[in-house]
């Protein structure tokens, strides 16, 4: 996903300024045009790369490439009422110059972002971990933070110093590999805000918060249920969660305590919360991946959009990205599923189209539940593992393929083979009535019957790993906490 943030560059920056006198006049010349006072802030940056005048374009342009990625944003009841908060929060900033837009994403991952111009994203999978206005409102208010405080100019600005740097240095040296080494660090801008960017947006968030008279708390509320969502995901996979909102706003517990910080001196005693307004807005949402995306039921994946779905072999995990389904196996295979356009025959396009008429063992032609499909097998290295891969391409409809990428360990020799062919030969078309049968998860916000128990209310949970752990995440509730018979809870269904 795109985003705004750069990592920082303090101690990089400062190897250039003392090496050359040729870098530290150009600097001088670039800080004297480029620094102006922040009004939210009160702060001096440097932002020549990026003026003011010059943020909405750049936010425009990167907005049409982030719709495209996402095939559109959501739009309907919920995207207007983000919308009507993040405007609430905006109205209280200090930057008169910009106009705000803000957006959901219609992604699982739980994240949110912001880029030049005012442009303010959020995704339907943070809008169901968050619960209450205040709570989404506070994470609005720190995006809208990142705008105000000019962050990604601040940034961009600064990435462009140090790789202006690395050219003077490689030049003075008479080697390009001082430039390389230095372009290849630039990279790391757009991995992450640095720690005080962050805490700032928090600062100003909550100051936007309390403007808009919301509880000032609900920030921090929300920044302890990221962790312990991202902690969930972490246990259940074995391994650090992917892309989410932690990976572009890195989180400490004394970030939370701050944020907690800065509320406190805020705070009315009237502040609004309208838990039960949010939790009424967000009842319906789908949870996890929509029929857009495909989405997965234990080891089968299914399209219901464009109508087919494929089973894996058991035991293995099935991941659901933006363009490809990754499956991974206990025993060290991978298989990545996907589509592409090409020309021909399923054994032409194997051949000259996905390989290039690169050498290869031969390729067979084969029918996949009536479907044209062609097959070969290669061999590869992985991580340093010695790897036999097969490639399969399946002509779904004219110019267009689906793609299996089958790499097995060559230590496995033909033991796995079955259970891959099983999974090659699951691919087909779905009915008109499983179509309709099949239907994405949805969020759904429940009152608590009498006598319910946090186990009892978390027996309902449709969803993988641990149901009593996933209530408690998705609803705020530490294991001290009874549940209140009338009051409403969400449960995933």
């Amino acid at each position: 996903m795109l985003n705004s943030a750069f990592t920082d560059w303090t101690h990089s920056s400062k190897r250039f300024f003392i090496k050359t006198p040729i870098f530290a006049t150009i600097m001088a010349g670039l800080l004297l045009s480029g620094c102006a006072v922040n009004p939210a802030t009160g702060d001096r940056q440097f932002t020549a790369l990026l003026p003011a005048g010059k943020e909405a374009a750049v936010g425009a342009d990167e907005h049409k490439k982030i719709e495209a990625q996402y095939g559109g944003f959501m739009s309907g009841p919920i995207a207007t009422y983000v919308n009507k908060v993040g405007q609430r929060v905006a109205a209280n900033t200090e930057r008169t110059d910009v106009t705000y837009k803000f957006s959901v994403i219609d992604s699982p991952i739980v994240n949110a972002f912001a880029l030049p111009g005012g442009y303010i994203y959020v995704s339907r999978g943070l809008l169901a971990l968050a619960n209450s206005e205040a709570e989404l409102a506070g994470v609005l208010g720190h995006e809208v933070g990142h705008v105000t405080g000019r962050h990604a100019a601040e940034r961009m600005s600064q990435g462009f110093v140090v790789g202006l740097g690395a050219a003077v240095l490689g030049a003075a040296s008479g080697s390009s590999g001082v430039a390389q080494a230095a372009n290849v660090g630039s990279n790391l801008y757009i991995s992450s805000y640095s720690r005080g960017q962050e805490h700032q947006s928090d600062e100003l968030g909550v100051r936007y918060l309390s403007r808009a008279g919301y509880y000032p708390f609900a920030m921090s509320d929300f920044l302890a249920s990221l962790d312990r969502q991202s902690k969930l995901a972490q246990k259940e996979s074995g391994q650090k969660a992917g892309f989410n909102y932690f990976s572009t706003h890195p989180i400490t517990s004394e970030r939370v305590s701050q944020a907690a910080a800065q509320a406190a001196k805020y705070a009315k005693g009237q502040d609004m919360v309208n838990r039960g307004t949010y939790l009424t807005k967000i009842n319906g949402l789908t949870y996890g991946d929509s029929a857009d995306q495909g989405f997965v039921r234990g080891n089968k994946f299914y399209h219901t959009k464009l109508g087919f779905m494929f089973e894996m072999p058991a035991g293995s995990k099935i991941t659901n990205g933006a363009s490809q389904v990754v499956t991974t196996n206990p025993n060290g295979s991978v298989v990545i599923f996907d589509m592409a356009k090409g020309q021909g025959s399923a054994t032409s396009y194997l051949a000259n189209g996905w390989l290039k008429g690169k050498a290869t063992n031969g390729v067979d032609s084969i029918k996949i539940n009536g479907m044209p499909a062609a097959t070969t097998i290669v061999s590869g290295n992985i991580q340093g593992k010695a790897m036999n891969i097969r490639l399969v391409a399946v002509e779904w409809s004219a110019g267009q393929f689906m793609r299996f990428q089958m790499a097995v360990p060559q230590s496995l020799g033909n033991r796995f083979d079955n259970e891959l062919k099983k999974a090659t030969y699951s691919l087909r078309r779905l009915s008109a009535s499983e179509k309709n049968s099949l239907q994405p998860k949805k969020l759904r916000v429940l009152e608590a019957p009498s006598g319910s128990t946090m186990q009892s209310m978390a027996n309902r949970m449709n969803v993988d790993g641990n149901k009593l752990e996933h209530f408690m995440v998705l609803n705020a509730l530490k294991s001290s906490d009874l549940i209140i018979a009338g009051q409403p809870y969400k449960i995933v269904m």
